[in-house]
């Protein structure tokens, strides 16, 4: 048994110092999930990964005031969990920045490239995740694949053992919905389709 998946049992159990333990020994994976994720994000994105890492994390452990506690099965769990957490952090951030009152519909320009004009991209976050949720309406098994490989950063190989089937079939499941959701992402872009 591994370090953080003792200590993800103490946390469990109600133990207050447990979560204090965890973070060490997990903050590098999480702030390279994170830093993944922002990768992914548009130009002009203002959330920092140490700021997702933390709210992540916040959402996941908790504080002993909060009593956020959750049954984890292990360290590959935890980590799938945090990058579901940190997928929805960036998508409430996405929503957020299209409310009329943090300017809605207007493009944000860079100070220093303000005197370059070019239209900024769809949100493309908010279309994904509004297929992943059409795509678990359909198919909670690829769509939870897709959470592993895409936002967990999981091999076909770990998504496979957490999901509970073979490697090839999570090879098949992953080429469907990668292709289901680039034709549904495709569909916002073109109002015919």
């Amino acid at each position: 048994m591994s370090d953080v998946t003792r200590i993800l049992g103490a946390i469990e159990a109600g133990d207050p110092r447990a979560a204090e333990q965890l973070l060490p020994l997990v903050y590098a994976e999480l702030r390279k999930l994170a830093a993944a994720k922002l990768a992914r994000e548009k130009p002009g994105q203002t959330l920092q990964a140490t700021a997702l890492v933390h709210e992540a994390y916040l959402r996941l452990v908790g504080t002993p005031a909060g009593g956020a506690t959750r049954e984890w099965e292990g360290r590959a769990h935890f980590f799938a969990a945090a990058a579901e957490a940190m997928r929805r952090i960036l998508v409430e951030k996405a929503r957020r920045r299209r409310r009329h009152k943090h300017g809605g519909g207007l493009p944000r320009l860079d100070i220093g490239l303000a005197t370059i004009a070019s239209p900024m991209p769809h949100e493309d976050l908010l279309a994904l995740d509004e297929a992943m949720s059409r795509l678990a309406e359909e198919d909670p098994v690829r769509a939870r694949l897709v959470q592993l490989r895409f936002y967990a950063g999981l091999s076909n190989e770990q998504a496979a053992k957490v999901l509970g089937i073979s490697g090839v079939t999570a090879k098949r499941y992953w080429r469907y919905a990668r292709a289901w959701l680039h034709r549904e992402v495709g569909k916002g872009d073109n109002p015919s389709s």
